[in-house]
């Protein structure tokens, strides 16, 4: 059984419902709840062979008194379902689903302080939804209202407001709220509620100076007032937000100065959920992360830690055996933009190796002598995790390279030259010898050609020794090296494109748009990179990342090759 919010319009009967065909049942008395709450207990539904659409195997009341909701104008969320699978009993299923509910307290309110409970014990949200037979959505949603003032949330449990208020008023930032309550609770004023709530909340492009974070001295556009002079708004609201993100990026490095471990700027309109995080004291690695409301209002979080994180925190801080704590950092490149990057990084490598025999021969006495993870001999297999990579290398100039040069070797051994690796060793000795004999009618010059290029093909990829041997030929892959649309679309960690965004752009956009959405500083990058859209052209730009030797892009990130340097940078000749 799996449980999921299932849309209304993807819903119908069963035949195998035992009402089905009968007319429409009388859901008077559940009705009310159904309005007011919405459906809490799952419908059992399966899969009926037309894509993403379910029958109701049982739940035939509720269905149709969201049905009813709907058909008088109301909004009716996705359904919750426990999807039969193969060889379920539907009736152990309903038996179980709804003694699993029995244990839940009827009132949400009371959900919600029994999950946050729970939460704070360590459990969490796919734990709860397990223990009471619900959907990891309504576990969430009552979670949520925990974001609300406490008069909201007991006017709520009261049903002074309804559901669809209540949902909107977890999106609002604790001063609109406040602002909301102090209109709920004037009786000559009207506080909205339903969908004139949510327009109230998000609607219009006027930008109150309520929210600015700047001195309203140093805003050089027009400020308009109201008729009474009571409210006053931004005219210019691109403006605003350029000096609030400049504002946001001045509050950040106070805040880095004043001795946080990392300040996280969250994308534009991004809520802060306070049952994900944990309260965590600066001197234990506690974080501030600052919250962009959409109408600009910005609101700051001291001292959190995602859960994942307080506990990896908390083993980190558990002394090692030399007795020395831990060090928690934060990965600023995933294992896929690692990949992009030790594929490129191994391809610019073993294309310059070809140009010095005397380092590969070198190489190829030392792996001969220790062995190494492809000296067997196998040449790297450059494993891309995605198809996006696999073509950025296969395009690159590097490799362009590097398959030039194998054509030619291979005229030179009487091999196939379109084949695809020169190194394919399967212990057949007549081939060994065959081998042997055309090296042995070749000068001296040549063979050093060939063993650069079998040194080259067996060179493992995202190792230590494609750092050290980078270094050693101060290779620089400017002119060689272009960032592409794949490499900027694996850059998922917001302060490392905001650190890109600075390199190519300065720190003035960057600051600007601190907040603004992932997808549009990359593409500012692009723009930058390519001369486009006024920008002015940024030739052989290189990030940290693939510099040799590699260095981070953020303050507080961390590299798997700056970690494989500095455990090898002693071995190598210094100057």
């Amino acid at each position: 059984m799996q449980l999921a919010h299932i849309e209304f319009e993807r819903l119908c009967i069963s035949p195998l419902n035992m009402r089905h065909g009968k007319k429409a049942p009388d859901v008077s008395d559940i009705l009310p709840s159904i309005r007011a709450r919405g459906v809490l207990v799952p419908l059992l539904v399966r899969p009926n062979g037309t894509p993403e659409t379910y029958e109701v195997v049982a739940g035939r009341r509720r269905y149709f008194s969201a049905k009813a909701v709907k058909e008088e104008g109301g909004e009716v969320p996705p359904l919750p379902c426990a999807i039969m699978e193969e060889g379920d009993d539907a009736a152990a299923l309903e038996a179980s689903l709804i003694e699993n509910i029995a244990r839940l307290d009827p009132d949400e309110m009371s959900q919600y302080e029994t999950f946050a409970q729970l939460v704070k014990k360590g459990r969490t949200v796919p734990d709860i939804a397990a223990t009471f037979g619900i959907t990891e959505r309504q576990v969430t949603q009552r979670l949520a209202l925990g974001n609300l003032l406490p008069r909201i949330r007991e006017a709520y449990r009261t049903d002074e407001i309804d559901a669809e208020t209540v949902r909107h008023l977890t999106l609002a930032s604790k001063s609109q709220q406040k602002e909301w309550l102090a209109l709920f609770e004037d009786e000559e004023s009207h506080a909205p509620t339903g969908s004139d709530l949510k327009h109230w909340l998000f609607g219009g492009q006027s930008v109150s100076t309520k929210v600015a974070l700047f001195p309203l001295e140093d805003y050089p556009g027009e400020i308009v007032s109201d008729l009474f002079g009571e409210e006053r708004y931004f005219a210019d609201a691109n403006l605003f937000w350029q000096k609030q993100n400049e504002a946001v990026v001045a509050r950040k490095a106070a805040f880095v100065e004043a001795g946080w471990s990392d300040v996280v700027v969250l994308e534009t309109g991004a809520h802060f959920h306070t049952w994900e995080y944990e309260k965590t004291a600066k001197k234990k690695g506690g974080k501030v992360y600052i919250e962009v409301t959409q109408r600009g209002e910005v609101v700051i979080h001291e001292g959190y830690l995602s859960r994942k994180e307080a506990a990896r925190a908390k083993r980190t801080r558990e002394p090692k055996k030399d007795g020395q704590p831990a060090t928690a950092d934060h990965p600023e490149v995933s294992s896929v933009l690692q990949n992009y990057l030790d594929l490129h990084r191994h391809a610019a490598v073993r294309a310059r190796l070809l140009d010095e025999p005397g380092i590969a021969l070198r190489l190829m006495v030392a792996h001969a002598i220790s062995g190494s993870g492809r000296w067997q001999v196998r040449a790297d297999p450059q494993t891309a995790k995605n198809e996006a990579i696999a073509k950025s290398v296969e395009a690159s100039s590097a490799e362009t390279t590097f398959r030039a040069r194998r054509t030619e070797i291979a005229v030179l051994l009487g091999l196939s030259d379109d084949r695809a690796q020169i190194v394919r060793g399967n212990g057949d000795s007549y081939q060994t010898v065959t081998i042997f004999a055309r090296l042995l009618a070749l000068s001296d010059e040549d063979v050093s050609r060939i063993l650069a290029l079998v040194m080259a093909e067996t060179l493992e990829a995202g190792s230590a020794v494609i750092e050290a041997v980078g270094i050693h030929l101060r290779l620089d892959l400017r002119g060689q090296w272009q960032a592409d649309d794949t490499f900027l679309e694996l850059v998922r960690d917001r302060p490392a494109i905001n650190a890109l965004l600075d390199s190519v752009a300065g720190k003035a956009v960057a600051d600007g748009n601190v907040a603004s959405k992932a997808k549009d500083q990359r593409q500012i990058i692009r723009d930058c990179l390519g001369g486009a859209n006024g920008r002015t052209k940024v030739a052989n730009w290189l990030p940290g990342w693939m510099e040799f030797p590699a260095r981070t892009v953020t303050a507080h990130g961390t590299l798997k090759n700056v970690a494989d340097w500095e455990r090898v940078r002693t071995l190598l000749p210094q100057g």
